[in-house]
């Protein structure tokens, strides 16, 4: 069974210095506690056109010191990196596989360098005697596992931090390291270094495009919004893998921002293309909304029970529903981890690989962000300002439940637009960006009462069939109800703020 690390670490190198200096004197440290030198001895493995290392991820099989084993590295943020650990075993553990299986779809996992360290570590203490981090120097030698390839040798110094101590010791310990003619490594790993330094064929320099005098282009602009989430959705594809907070709703967003882009900026990119990609990308995000909608909506249930005084619960009902979502969240996650398994899936991924690797460009591609981003945001402003107007126009009940709806889609839509526009736009994108925003949070709050209430009158029907008193869930439904109502009531005020022809007339500038 694979376990987790995180950690939090600072690599150094030095010319001519194959020792740690004196860390004795760095503010905090009470004592520092030289260990016994270790040889560590590790392969890293990747796939033949190294699409781990391309995403800063490594996963080696190492033994000697305290942690031998197989470990994913897997980036957080810089000088972060999260350690799955898995027991030392003749291939690959399956459960390491899986996690970057997006990564490597269906090409084979091989050892590509191996890296011996010969390392001595010294160990720094405050006065309670709590450890503060580990330094250490490490005499490298790394050898490419393939015909042609070469050695290299070099020694890196390492401090990674202590368990709950406050990042910001790393300073004070970096200070000391410049001090004695330290600085960061250039490489941001082993793995890294070894590669640039072991190659048997090192590529050559390309050398960097011109910066265009008037800024990118709307198609520059825009291909790299998309480039942006589609590295999301890999990342939390690991994530949704490893079982990590929010991270089906991060990829779930990731896989509409993309469709959005794709509808939304048409005229940068031809959706005679696009639109099956979309098409795609519009089932995965049904498939994870299985799994996050279970998430959401046991969470809001759960907090109406938890404001009931206790005079109001009549029945099990905590009980009845922790097993009726259990039950759900365990079907809906069994299920998303083999629609990610699937090849429905992978095909998808290598799909958007080819159409960011030859992208359809349409001739509004070519014109600047400032003549084309606008104009596409205001179109899906427009379209918003529709199906607002249809929803107000209705009377409550099912049908304008269901206009509330379709005017929410719309509302995340022009939220994304601007949103993929701010960096070029600025400012007025922004602050449009918060009014979209606004209007989908009322929406969504309106929809998530809809969900609830079907939610209670199936768990009302269970308990009353069980022949438990069914008082409690028609109470909770009633609060539903009253939530929606006060949603509808607030709609037209948060619209009118969102159509303020200030905002768009900001925009256009």
């Amino acid at each position: 069974m694979a376990d987790t690390v995180r950690e939090i670490e600072r690599k150094y190198e030095a010319d001519g210095r194959h020792e740690l200096p004196d860390l004795s004197r760095v503010a905090g440290v009470a004592s520092v506690a030289a260990q016994p030198a270790q040889e560590l001895d590790a392969v890293y493995y990747d796939t033949e056109d190294r699409r781990l290392a391309a995403a800063g991820i490594t996963l080696r099989r190492r033994t000697g010191g305290d942690d031998a084993g197989w470990h994913l590295k897997l980036p957080v943020a810089p000088g972060v990196r999260d350690e799955v650990r898995a027991p030392l075993s003749p291939a690959v553990p399956r459960a390491l596989a899986d996690l970057v299986r997006c990564r490597t779809r269906r090409a084979g996992l091989a050892p590509l360098v191996r890296i011996v360290s010969r390392r001595s570590v010294h160990r720094l203490f405050d006065d309670a005697g709590t450890l503060l981090a580990e330094a250490s120097a490490d005499g490298v030698t790394a050898d490419r596992l393939a015909h042609g390839g070469r050695s290299a040798q070099w020694t890196e110094f390492e401090v990674e931090l202590g368990e709950g101590v406050d990042p910001a010791f790393l300073d004070a310990v970096e200070k000391r390291l410049r001090k004695a003619g330290l600085r960061p490594s250039a490489a941001p790993s082993k793995l890294a270094r070894a590669l640039a330094e072991t190659d048997p064929a090192p590529p050559r320099a390309e050398p960097k495009a011109p910066k265009r005098p008037g800024g990118p282009t709307a198609g520059e602009h825009v291909l790299r919004y998309v480039r942006e989430q589609a590295e999301a959705l890999l990342v939390f594809d690991t994530a949704v893998r490893r079982d990590l907070p929010d991270s089906v709703h991060q990829m779930r967003v990731a896989t509409r921002r993309m469709r959005s882009a794709f509808r939304s900026y048409g005229g940068v990119l031809d959706r005679a293309v696009t639109d099956p990609v979309g098409e795609e990308l519009k089932w995965l995000a049904a498939e994870l909304g299985v799994d996050r909608d279970q998430e959401v909506l046991g969470e809001r249930l759960q907090a109406r029970i938890a404001a009931l005084p206790r005079t109001l619960l009549f029945g099990p009902v905590r009980r009845r529903l922790r097993t009726s979502m259990s039950a759900r969240r365990t079907g809906s996650r069994r299920r998303t981890v083999a629609v990610l398994d699937g090849k429905r899936y992978l095909a998808l991924l290598d799909t958007l690989d080819a159409l960011l690797a030859d992208p359809p460009l349409r001739p509004a591609a070519a014109r600047p962000v400032r003549e084309v981003l606008p104009k596409a945001v205001l179109k899906d402003y427009r379209r918003l300002a529709g199906r607002v107007g249809c929803a107000l126009a209705l009377q409550p009940g099912h049908e304008r439940d269901l206009a509330m709806h379709e005017a929410r889609k719309a509302a995340k839509r022009a939220r994304y637009a601007a949103e993929a526009a701010i960096p070029a736009l600025g400012g007025a994108a922004k602050r449009f960006a918060g009014r979209m925003k606004d209007v989908q949070t009322v929406l969504g709050d309106h929809q998530d009462s809809c969900v609830a209430r079907e939610a209670l009158r199936a768990l009302a029907a269970q308990a009353h069939a069980a022949g438990e008193p069914s008082f409690t869930w028609g109470l909770l439904y009633g609060q539903e109800a009253a939530a929606a109502a006060e949603c509808e009531r607030e709609l037209p005020e948060v619209w009118a703020r969102a159509s303020k022809r200030k905002l768009r007339e900001r925009l256009r500038a």
